[in-house]
């Protein structure tokens, strides 16, 4: 087995225990706050467990980075086995999550996906796609920096991968945003605390209506940004 292989293989069974380890995690929280089940409304948690469960996501994180930072020999390729470990590490969550837990019900069952600066919710399938989408990338990338010399990402493909992610964004966090300002515009009490404010709302909020279209949207300007650079790069050219 040559050392990009052993590399690839390794790197993989990393990302898939990284899953299982944020799996374990939330079976915990959910055997604690959930008894019956995950569903919205969130339920109030103790102020530690939410700091512990903050920096244990920052944690997450800065481990991701770290394994590409150690193995990438480029910039890009530091970029690229990020994407990668980050994007089969969230797929083996929610696969552990349905061997555990039998959760999702469905791959259109809602979630809680991020929460900075404000939670982000979507179907369980939009993170899962996302999630390839970022496999793709990284593939090209990594297999780029195998067959081409001073392989990097233009100017143009930066704008579409951004301008898409900002895009994707905004469709997992308008419906939440919208509910936060019809519930601000019918507040009968002065708010004194805006933090205060959000952490009381966010414990009534029930999602409603992803933005599908908003959502493909995004997607269609990421996988652009890819296309454009597999143009520059053909790895599967003879």
């Amino acid at each position: 087995m040559n050392s990009f292989k052993k590399t690839v293989i390794w790197l993989t069974i990393f990302s898939i225990a990284m899953g299982y380890l944020e799996s374990a995690v939330v079976v915990y929280i959910r055997e604690i706050y959930y008894p019956d089940g995950f569903q919205f409304p969130l339920v109030l948690i103790d102020n530690y467990i939410a700091i512990t469960e903050l920096f244990r996501e920052a944690a997450t994180i800065i481990m991701l980075i770290g394994i590409g930072v150690l193995v990438g020999k480029t910039k890009l390729e530091r970029f690229a086995w990020f994407i990668y470990c980050f994007a089969v590490w969230d797929i083996f969550y929610y696969i552990f999550l349905k061997a555990i837990l039998n959760w999702p019900e469905s791959f259109l069952t809602w979630d809680v996906l991020f929460l900075i600066p404000v939670t982000w919710v979507g179907p369980v399938i939009t993170p899962i796609i996302v999630s390839f989408t970022m496999i793709l990338l990284a593939v090209l990338i990594i297999y780029s920096e195998q067959k081409f010399s001073n392989v990097k990402i233009i100017k143009r493909e930066w704008l579409l991968l951004i301008l898409g992610c900002l895009v994707l964004i905004i469709s997992f966090t308008c419906d939440y945003t919208q509910f936060i300002i019809q519930e601000y515009s019918n507040s009968e009490t002065s708010i004194t605390s805006v933090t205060t404010f959000l952490f009381d709302a966010s414990m009534k909020y029930i999602p409603t209506v992803f933005p599908w279209w908003i959502f493909i949207l995004g997607e269609i300007i990421v996988l652009f940004g890819v296309l454009s650079f597999y143009r520059r790069y053909p790895i599967y050219s003879t």
